[in-house]
């Protein structure tokens, strides 16, 4: 046995492949849902994986793939600065309307 394998390793190789955020449509949804992570050298493997692993059983009607590092999220501690204030917006509530009986499903 070699142990001097030259190959590199597979925990090596996924972690100098950057991290992508893989959404997935249903073929029954409006909406894409986030449903993994995957390590992929470039936007194509990552398409080509993410078809692989998360839409086996062809589930899905669309794929997208987003690089981890470019996603831009709110600060936790931020939420109040950023949600609080429309509490005190009350006419952004459909609670002041009266809707027509015609309308039912509202």
């Amino acid at each position: 046995m070699n142990t001097n394998d030259e190959r590199p390793k597979a925990e090596g190789a996924a972690n100098e492949w950057p991290l992508w955020e893989v959404f997935v449509r249903t073929k029954a949804g409006l909406d894409h849902k986030h449903c993994g992570s995957l390590h992929a050298a470039d936007p194509k493997m990552a398409l080509q994986m993410a078809r692989d692993v998360y839409t086996r059983r062809q589930e899905g009607c669309s794929v997208w793939v987003v690089r981890s590092d470019q996603i831009v999220a709110s600060d936790p501690g931020d939420k109040g600065m950023l949600f609080d204030p429309a509490e005190d917006k009350v006419y952004r509530h459909p609670t002041f309307y009266k809707l027509p009986d015609a309308v039912d499903h509202m």
